[in-house]
């Protein structure tokens, strides 16, 4: 018994008619009634009746019909598997990255998925978080990891990475390390060195600053956290810095919780939909290398 076989067999039984039916699979009607004649001797029973105009299916027909059908979805199912994982091997995925981005754990992820899957071509694209954010939107990105703040990009998926608050990082003895608290009005009355607009730390800033009508005096921008705190370690502004980028300069800055800023700025992979075998495998490694859990299964 061969798969052909049960597709000629289930489109002469929807077709009601050889010619039709051999029309459909694009073969000679001899050839059906060739196939299906060598089918039913193989099964010892006749599938069709054909002493009426219109063909029609006997009582062992009507039983094999069913199994045919789920023969031909099964076999189907096969080859979509296997053209996912040669799609996959065969791919491409473009990656979008925050400018400035040190997380080695994004790195490990990539590393990771290049091992498992080294036939995909990746492609690494670093921009501000809203170009990137917009090239997700339009489908010139994959996957993109982005800041924001407060909350991922409505109309996207979203993996949050990283939620922390902002701190003001300074070098010991700064004025600012005397006071019993900072606040945000105390914060920009110093010049600032902070990330560019367009990043989920400048957002925060940025946003917070408005909500409480204060202007702030950034002197000094830099798209990496070492540049940040190498410039606020000279004295030259204060640094605006995540608390865990803060904590990677600890022997040079002392970091300064802000008491009145609560909104956390971001990391988080976003995306528009994992139809792309690709897109699913780093999202898998992405969860891995960041020892986040796996979503829960879809509900029945």
């Amino acid at each position: 018994m061969e798969l052909r076989q049960l597709e000629y067999f289930v489109a002469v039984a929807e077709e009601r008619n050889f010619t039709r039916a051999a029309a459909r699979v694009h073969i000679s009607q001899s050839g059906v009634s060739a196939q299906i004649r060598q089918l039913e001797r193989e099964l010892g029973a006749e599938l069709f009746d054909r002493s009426a105009r219109t063909v029609t299916l006997t009582v062992a027909g009507k039983a094999a019909l069913g199994h045919a059908r789920a023969a031909l979805a099964a076999a189907g199912a096969v080859g979509q598997a296997v053209g996912e994982v040669t799609d996959l091997i065969r791919g491409r995925l473009t990656v979008g990255m925050v400018v400035g981005c040190t997380l080695t754990p994004l790195f490990d992820a990539l590393a990771g998925f290049h091992r498992a899957h080294p036939g995909v071509e990746v492609s690494l694209l670093e921009d501000t978080s809203e170009r990137l954010v917009e090239g997700v939107r339009t489908g010139a990105l994959d996957l993109a990891l982005v800041g924001a703040a407060s909350a991922p990009p409505e109309g996207l998926e979203a993996l949050v990475l990283i939620s922390e608050r902002l701190v003001a990082a300074v070098p010991a003895g700064h004025p600012l390390t005397s006071r019993p608290g900072l606040a945000l009005s105390d914060l920009v009355a110093h010049p600032l060195v902070c990330m560019p607009p367009g990043t989920g730390l400048r957002t925060v800033l940025d946003q917070a600053c408005a909500a409480r009508r204060l202007t702030p005096l950034v002197t000094l921008e830099a798209g990496a956290a070492d540049a940040i705190a190498a410039l606020a370690a000279r004295g030259l502004a204060v640094a605006v810095l995540s608390e865990s980028m803060a904590a990677a300069y600890q022997d040079t800055l002392v970091a300064l919780a802000l008491d009145d800023v609560d909104t956390p700025a971001l990391l988080a992979l976003v995306w528009k939909g994992t139809h792309s075998p690709g897109m699913r495998e780093l999202l898998v490694h992405s969860r891995r290398a960041f020892a986040l859990p796996e979503p829960p299964p879809p509900a029945a």
